[in-house]
């Protein structure tokens, strides 16, 4: 993932190869092949209000469980191993986020920019539920860890932003040596043949929060940017269906973690078994950055909902 995809690469600067490479990349480019790559490291948290966040990365999703909010939901599937979201308190209610414009170039989908300051509804945010032709997928928020990325992914919910959009890439073991179901392209085909697809996003960007949060295991979510593309967050985001992406080597790369799935995990899996439409016939040109192997499984998301 690593490019993998936010596929958010740069915004469509058309590489030799003939594809676009977004600051909204893939998080792909650094995912596959050769590269010795991904290692979420722990690092620590600003928020605008002053305070810091150690936030530490769980070696694997076999640690330890780690102590968790009295108030955090309960995960109701048995499939998922990955510990539920940490985090230590902040009073959310002094947060200012700060959403630029993005000038990568990148194609969007320009419905508004986030408020600054969080809502209640984003300050007791809980879940993202996704909902989809494949099935229903439910992630448990570190809301305390990622603040303005819960208002961001709640402000584009509220917009009908996600409806009707499909989830462009499926990367797999096999093809880039992780496994993860990237979304969040409004422009997207999901087909395997257009090179834009992973470059799309909502027209504004903003800063990376919990990097290292999360260890990149089975059951974890992320937002997607290219990694050498730092705070470029935009509407993009990632699924984990595997925990062999936390065997990748250390490559310094670093993504903002925003919860777990609690339910759903088997919709995840039942995608990933279907298989992938190699981008022009060719699976290794996900590898190397020119295209995305697409989900041989259409994935549709009807809604996006912050509860």
């Amino acid at each position: 993932m690593t490019d993998t995809d936010r596929q958010k690469q740069p915004a469509p600067r058309v590489s030799t190869a003939g594809r676009a490479t977004t600051a909204r990349g893939r998080l792909r480019n650094t995912l596959g092949a050769g590269l010795g790559l991904l290692a979420l490291a722990g690092g620590l948290v600003a928020c605008s209000d002053g305070t810091t966040t150690d936030a530490k990365a769980t070696a694997s999703a076999s640690a330890s469980p780690s102590e968790t909010p009295s108030d955090a939901p309960t995960v109701t599937e048995t499939t998922l191993e990955p510990d539920a979201p940490t985090a230590k308190p902040t009073d959310l209610r002094q947060v200012s986020c700060a959403y630029r414009k993005d000038e990568s170039g990148s194609p969007t989908k320009f419905v508004g920019t986030p408020p600054s300051k969080l809502t209640r509804k984003v300050i007791l945010a809980k879940q993202m539920i996704i909902s989809t032709n494949q099935g229903e997928i439910v992630i448990d928020l570190a809301t305390k860890d990622v603040p303005c990325a819960v208002n961001s992914l709640a402000f584009l919910a509220s917009k009908n932003f996600y409806d009707n959009t499909v989830c462009h890439r499926l990367a797999t073991v096999e093809t880039v040596g992780l496994g993860m179901l990237q979304c969040g392209d409004p422009l997207a085909k999901g087909d395997g043949t257009r090179a834009q697809d992973g470059a799309g996003g909502p027209g504004y960007v903003f800063d990376d929060e919990n990097l290292g949060g999360l260890p990149l295991s089975r059951g974890t979510v992320g937002l997607a940017q290219a990694t050498e593309d730092a705070n470029s967050n935009g509407s993009q985001f990632f699924i984990s269906f595997t925990d062999e992406n936390t065997q990748l080597t250390a490559s310094g790369a670093a993504f903002t973690m925003i919860g777990v799935v609690s339910k759903g995990m088997n919709v995840i899996d039942k995608i990933a078994r279907g298989g992938i439409i190699p981008f022009g016939g060719d699976p290794t040109a996900d590898v190397r950055g020119e295209g995305s192997n697409a989900p041989k499984k259409k994935v549709v998301i009807k809604d996006v909902a912050i509860v």
